[in-house]
């Protein structure tokens, strides 16, 4: 049973965030390349804007936005996941190697596939999947042992060895490469939100819809997962059919993120740590607040990001690996 005060407690802090991601939409809405005014933003949004305004507005802004937070939120919810059934506090899917089985997938898939301007955009996300489970199903394989099954430390660096292999990969597949489907990739590995129109945000809705509520549905199971095998045995957990369920669904909210906003590491790995630091460990709890933390995490650094340099800016995923890499060093040392 959840103590009454703690679900209080996380009851603000939802409430806290959302005004806070709120907040920082406002702020993003008005600052770019093309800057448009605050008292602008209200009659903008309700019709009553110029063509340049509702231009900006709905075809620039608004796209790129929702389509960082909802990419934010699928990354971290994909990072606690993979954090609980491995039993690793430094599992996220840019670091173990998911985003970059996903980057390689699309990159041929990009590269060599005829394309079809038509479906591409509901397409890359389900070429992303394929690339990522066949990474995680080797990673799992690598990782696994039939005295100690899954073994956490294991996991992690089998995944860093599988990400930096496929990212020897990516380089020689696009060193043949077109010069300017080259510049896309290149931009890709660089976390640059690229999706940034309304059919991209269509292809990545019903991947959110349809797992977050799972992930919820699933949170008992990954409280036993996330102790020792025993226990969760002892429980009545299938362990190896539960893991592979939920490891399908880390994997698919991270290929289908990565697929329109480019390699973007550590939002996993942050999210879940800072969300289990103000509400506890229970996946009950932590999991709505990760959630929601990295979507603001993710935005913020995309706003922060595309307006700190003219006119291009500083690809979101460098911006938060200027304080994710810190963190990961900050929590390999302390594990």
């Amino acid at each position: 049973m959840i103590h009454p005060a703690l679900a209080r407690k996380q009851r603000i802090v939802v409430i806290s965030l959302l005004m806070l991601t709120l907040l920082t939409i406002v702020v993003g809405m008005g600052l770019g390349y093309s800057s448009l005014s605050y008292d602008r933003l209200l009659p903008t949004l309700f019709g009553g804007g110029t063509f340049k305004e509702e231009f900006v507005l709905f075809d620039i802004r608004l796209p790129r936005i929702v389509i960082t937070i909802l990419a934010g939120m699928a990354l971290a919810l994909s990072g606690s996941i993979l954090q609980g059934i491995t039993r690793n506090d430094l599992a996220d899917p840019g670091i173990i190697g998911i985003n970059s089985g996903a980057g390689v997938a699309i990159a041929v898939f990009f590269l060599y596939v005829p394309i079809d301007p038509g479906s591409f955009v509901y397409t890359l996300p389900l070429v992303g999947f394929c690339g990522a489970i066949l990474t995680a199903a080797l990673i799992y394989l690598f990782s696994y042992s039939k005295n100690e099954g899954l073994n956490p430390t294991r996991l992690v660096l089998v995944g860093v060895g599988f990400s930096l292999a496929l990212s020897g990969l990516m380089v020689i597949i696009i060193s043949s490469a077109e010069r300017v489907k080259v510049d896309f990739i290149t931009k890709w590995l660089a976390g640059n939100i690229w999706g940034t129109d309304w059919p991209f945000i269509v292809a990545l809705l019903p991947w959110l819809v349809i797992l977050v509520p799972f992930a919820l549905y699933k949170a008992n199971t990954m409280n036993m997962l996330s102790l020792h095998e025993s226990v969760a045995v002892g429980a009545g957990v299938n362990v190896l059919r539960e893991r592979i369920v939920l490891l399908g669904t880390a994997v698919a909210l991270a290929a289908s993120a990565v697929s329109v906003t480019g390699g973007i590491a550590f939002i996993g790995l942050m999210a879940p740590h800072i969300a289990k630091a103000i509400v506890g460990p229970r996946h009950q709890m932590y999991v709505p607040v990760a959630v929601l933390l990295g979507g603001w995490l993710l935005l913020l650094a995309d706003t922060i990001g595309r307006n700190i340099v003219d006119p291009d800016g500083i690809p979101a995923g460098i911006m938060v690996a200027f304080i994710g890499a810190p963190y990961f060093v900050y929590l390999l040392l302390k594990k």
